[in-house]
């Protein structure tokens, strides 16, 4: 009866996120289409090609990954518990919350960069995370064409440093708002940056992301300019890291040209690489 009742449980979870994020596509389309509509980069259909598809992956990509993430962040948070001291979280914890929001945005940041960059650099990673580089014509649902895999690794690239730092705190008797403050402004802007929107942020755009900013990191227009642009909201993490490419013009074209990246035996992408975006 016990194992009954969590099924019917997790089903009615189940349920209730789908609807969920039947809701939340409503309300994407209600804004990034009018939007992608009158300040048009390219002209291209609403129900592009492969729209269907990605549609597919808005769904499997919302839900999927958070299913996967709970063992492993369970147990990244217990063991980080159990070898830090209680006083190092509490004093992390009276922080007030947009101190801590704002580290953790930028502490998420560079290590999802490092592990969005890893997707790039290593072959067996870039096996997942090409699905995401394939699409030729670029708009707002871009960004949730993911492979599962790819999300999951992505995002605990970005949360275990949260964690190991108290910046999230998900064994507190409370709702830690940190990570998920921090996930839903990346998620968010994830949307934007991939839009068919011709915006461009002047001065900001050395340190918030713009359009422009992560067109260039699916760019296919040589292997000059290939594998830029790793940061989803903080370019300057890019001009630090030494992958910053921003030119006043746009790509001309995106998507790959091959399945994979040709690497060295460290696992790194040659000089010699073909363009992959």
């Amino acid at each position: 009866m016990q194992l009954l009742s969590q099924v019917q449980a997790s089903l009615v979870s189940l349920a209730w996120d789908s609807v969920r994020l039947c809701a939340w596509l409503i309300l994407l389309m209600v804004i990034f289409v009018p939007l992608e509509k009158f300040f048009a980069l390219h002209t291209q259909k609403v129900f592009r090609k492969s729209f269907g598809a990605d549609l597919l992956f808005y769904f499997v990509s919302s839900l999927l990954p958070k299913l996967i993430l709970i063992l492993p962040l369970t147990l990244i948070a217990k063991a980080t518990h159990y070898f830090l001291p209680a006083s190092f979280y509490e004093s992390i914890a009276s922080w007030p919350l947009l101190i801590r929001a704002l580290a953790g945005l930028v502490v998420g940041e560079i290590g999802a960069y490092w592990g969005h960059r890893w997707s790039h650099e290593n072959q067996f990673l870039w096996r997942f995370h090409s699905i995401h580089h394939d699409a030729e014509e670029l708009d707002w649902l871009v960004h949730t064409r993911a492979h599962p895999v790819d999300m999951v690794f992505t995002r605990l690239c970005a949360l275990v440093p949260m964690y190991l730092l108290g910046l999230a705190q998900p064994m507190a008797d409370r709702v830690d708002l940190v990570p998920v403050l921090v996930t839903i402004a990346a998620t968010m802007w994830g949307f934007f940056i991939h839009s068919n929107i011709s915006w461009r942020l002047g001065w900001l755009e050395g340190l918030i992301s713009s359009p422009a900013f992560h067109h260039w990191h699916h760019t296919n227009d040589g292997p000059e300019v290939v594998n830029k642009n790793y940061s989803t909201m903080l370019p300057w993490l890019d001009k630090c890291f030494g992958t910053y490419y921003l030119p006043q013009s746009w790509p001309g074209k995106y998507g790959i040209n091959a399945p994979e990246p040709p690497v060295d035996s460290l696992g790194a992408i040659t000089d010699s690489a073909t363009p992959l975006a």
